[in-house]
């Protein structure tokens, strides 16, 4: 009786034992990507995958859509000089085709999606991006929704409509002097483009919208000191780019711009943020930190690789699927990570004092 006892016990205690091999094993696997290694010395153990296959598999692997820039209009009524998204065509996908991509986004693990142009308000005044905006915070329910927008466009009767759905708007300004804009082509008629960014920044006080503003470092106004007027406006973030040249869009022979006169040299923009070094809410993106981190959709749906100095498209992800269509992104997603481009991205966190 007392060796059958015996025998049982033994028998789960093989069990017991095969289980926590099981368990370790798993856990090794899911920290290799992390690179981390777990030595693990329990007699018979076998990884049945050898660890620098494992690794290669996982390098291989897709990248998480986490944040997506969606283009969806090239059609402007801005014409600066170093526009990288020029208005090639005037195609704008169906609202419903449109919803359907961000949909397929969400499930293969989009948390924030950034809306752009061209001039996102420039389609049916508004509501075409209103609309996907509600949509991707109402039926999606992402994390974050955002919008870069020159803020020419922009009505209040749009923030009383949709500003509840959208968790950042972000302006493009890249001078506070009026004279600078227009040589920058950042100016339509006779509106006053600092002014109108001082009322967008009221509207997003009263209704709730993390406001930020975006500058392009240029030839124009790489010497102009923008702290006084930054502080003042006070936004979450202040994203400084250095002007950028992307082939076939602003530079070369089949461009419609023409962005070389606006170029700065890499210690030009390092002598601009260190001018700029005391506005805590400054985020800086050199050439080599912008080109690769960003994963950006065109009008088509379509994922833009510019490793090569130019828009190279993927298929849309519409006829082919997200994880199809994100190999050939060119998406560098350890420098998306590096330059800080997850954050605190949905307003619920922020705490702000609105």
């Amino acid at each position: 009786m007392q060796l059958a006892v015996l025998g049982r016990l033994l028998s789960v205690g093989r069990a017991v034992l095969a289980a926590l091999r099981g368990s370790l094993g798993a856990l090794c696997w899911s920290l290799a990507p992390l690179s981390l290694s777990l030595p693990l010395s329990l007699p018979g153990w076998r990884d049945s995958v050898p660890r620098p296959e494992r690794e290669r598999e996982w390098e291989d692997a897709p990248p998480t859509p986490t944040s997506v820039n969606y283009h969806f209009t090239r059609q402007c009524n801005y014409k600066c000089g170093f526009c990288f998204h020029t208005a090639k065509t005037s195609f704008v996908l169906p609202l419903e085709e449109a919803k359907r991509g961000l949909a397929m986004l969400k499930e293969a693990g989009m948390e924030k999606i950034n809306f752009s142009g061209g001039e996102p308000f420039i389609q049916d005044r508004g509501e075409f991006v209103g609309k996907l905006v509600q949509f991707c915070k109402q039926e999606l329910e992402l994390p974050s929704v955002s919008i870069v927008s020159n803020g020419s466009m922009i009505r209040k009767q749009w923030f009383e409509k949709y500003g509840e759905y959208l968790d950042i708007l972000a302006i493009s300004c890249d001078s506070f002097d009026e004279d600078v804009n227009v040589l920058i082509g950042r100016r339509q008629g006779k509106k006053n483009h600092v002014e109108n960014l001082h009322k967008l920044r009221q509207w997003c006080r009263e209704y709730a919208v993390a406001f930020k503003i975006n500058s392009v470092i240029n030839r124009f106004n790489v010497e102009e000191d923008m702290n006084e007027q930054i502080k003042a406006l006070n936004p979450v973030r202040w994203k400084v780019f250095q002007c950028l040249l992307i082939e076939g869009e602003n530079s070369g022979e089949d461009a419609l711009r023409e962005a070389e006169k606006f170029v700065i040299s890499d210690e030009d923009f390092d002598r601009f943020l260190d001018r700029h070094k005391d506005v805590s809410c400054l985020v800086p993106e050199s050439n080599q930190k912008m080109r690769d981190s960003y994963l950006i959709l065109d009008e088509y749906m379509r994922f833009l690789n510019c490793r090569n100095g130019r828009k190279e498209p993927s298929k849309s992800i519409l006829d082919v699927g997200v994880e199809e269509a994100i190999k050939f992104s060119g998406f560098d997603e350890k420098m998306f990570l590096r330059r800080g481009g997850k954050y605190v991205w949905s307003k619920a966190d922020m705490k702000l004092d609105w």
